[in-house]
C-alpha cells in the first residue's frame, strides 16, 4: 500500500455519503505497499466511531475490480477473517474518487508480525486452506494477473537492467516454468481463487492462532499450490538468506494439509511451484525497483531478496532435497 493519489476532506466526505456509514472524522495515508493508494478512514455514526480502509485503485480497471471485491464479500459471508467491502445505497462496491475507482472495506483488528513463529505459520496455513475450500463455489473467474504469462511479458522490461549472468538466470527459469506448465502434472493441479500475495504484512494477528487476511488486490484463479508456495516463501524463511526454517515450513504444510489434503501431484509439483512463486516476486520487484512510479510514502523493495530465494529453490530441485511433510 502507498499513496499515489492525494484527496481532500471534501472529496472524501462527498464520496462517503452514499455508503450511509456516518460522518468523516479523519483519514490518513498508509505507507506500506506499492500498487494502490490506501488510507485509514474513521467515521462517526450516532456517536460511535469505526475505522475502515479506503483503496483508490491505480492500476486495476473497473472491469477487473468486481472479482476482488466480490471474492472478499463471498469469503466474509462464510465467516472467513477477511475485509468486508461496503456497498453504496445502489449496491455498487466501488465508485470513482479523484477520477479513479475506489472502495471501502472493514478494518480488521490486530497487527502484522515481522518475526513469524511456527505457531504463526501453522495458523496461516490452516486459514489459507480454509480460504481455498471456501472459494470453490465462488462464481467469479479471473486469472492471476501476475502469473506466468505476465512474467514472460515483463522479461524484456527488466532483463536490460541486469548483468548478463543474472539475465540468463531469469530467461532459463522462464523456460523451465513454460515447459512445466505444459505437463500433465501441472494441468492436473487443483485450482481456484487464491490470495496470491499472502506475505507477512498481509496478515493481522490479535494472537498467533487468529490470523486475518488482508489486501486481496493481487488475488486470482491459479493453482492452490502456487498460493501456498508464495506464502511459504515469505513466512517460513531465514530473512537474511532466504533458506527455509524447517519447523516453520513443516508447521505450515501440516496445518494446510490437515484442512485441504495435498495430492500426489501437488507434492510432486511443490519444488517447481516454489521456484515459480520466487520468480513472480523477483520480476515484480525488479520492475518496481527500476521503473519506479511517483508516489508519496513509496519505497521500492530490494529485488535481490527474491533472486536469492530463487537460487536456493533451484538448488533444492537439483539436490532433490526439498522439505515436505
Amino acid at each position: 500500500m502507498a499513496v499515489f493519489t492525494q484527496i481532500t476532506t471534501e472529496q472524501l466526505s462527498d464520496w462517503l455519503t452514499p455508503l450511509n456509514l456516518g460522518r468523516l472524522v479523519e483519514f490518513k495515508g498508509i505507507a506500506s505497499g506499492i500498487e494502490n493508494s490506501n488510507f485509514f478512514v474513521t467515521l462517526d455514526k450516532d456517536g460511535q466511531r469505526t475505522d475502515y480502509v479506503l483503496t483508490i485503485f491505480e492500476v486495476l480497471t473497473a472491469q477487473q475490480l468486481p472479482f476482488y471485491l466480490e471474492l472478499m464479500q463471498h469469503l466474509a459471508s462464510k465467516d472467513l477473517p477477511v475485509p468486508r467491502p461496503f456497498a453504496s445505497t445502489d449496491g455498487a462496491l466501488f465508485r470513482p474518487l479523484a477520477g479513479k475507482p475506489a472502495a471501502l472495506v472493514s478494518k480488521l483488528a490486530g497487527a502484522d508480525t515481522a518475526t513469524p513463529t511456527p505457531t504463526h505459520c501453522a495458523s496461516v496455513g490452516r486459514v489459507l486452506a480454509q480460504m481455498h475450500l471456501a472459494g470453490r463455489d465462488f462464481k467469479g473467474s479471473q486469472p492471476n494477473l501476475r502469473g506466468l504469462d505476465w512474467c514472460l511479458m515483463m522479461e524484456s522490461q527488466v532483463a536490460a537492467f541486469l548483468p548478463d549472468h543474472i539475465a540468463d538466470l531469469l530467461r532459463d527459469e522462464l523456460m523451465v516454468q513454460q515447459d512445466f506448465a505444459q505437463t500433465e502434472i501441472y494441468q492436473a493441479l487443483p485450482r481456484g481463487a487464491g490470495h496470491c500475495d499472502l506475505f507477512v504484512d498481509n496478515v493481522l494477528f490479535e494472537n498467533p492462532d487468529a490470523p486475518a487476511l488482508i489486501d486481496f488486490y493481487f488475488a486470482g484463479v491459479d493453482t492452490w499450490l502456487f498460493d501456498l508456495a508464495v506464502t511459504a516463501n515469505d513466512w517460513c524463511i531465514d530473512r537474511a538468506t532466504g533458506a527455509f526454517l524447517p519447523e516453520h515450513l513443516n508447521q505450515m504444510l501440516a496445518a494446510y494439509h490437515a484442512v485441504n489434503p495435498l495430492s500426489d501431484n501437488e507434492q510432486a509439483a511443490w519444488p517447481i511451484l516454489l521456484r515459480a512463486a520466487a520468480l513472480r516476486f523477483w520480476i515484480s520487484r525488479l520492475f518496481d525497483f527500476y521503473q519506479t512510479r511517483e508516489a508519496a510514502m513509496l519505497t521500492p523493495k530490494d529485488p535481490t531478496h527474491f533472486e536469492r530465494i530463487l537460487q536456493i529453490r533451484r538448488a533444492l530441485c537439483t539436490q532433490n532435497a526439498t522439505p515436505w511433510l
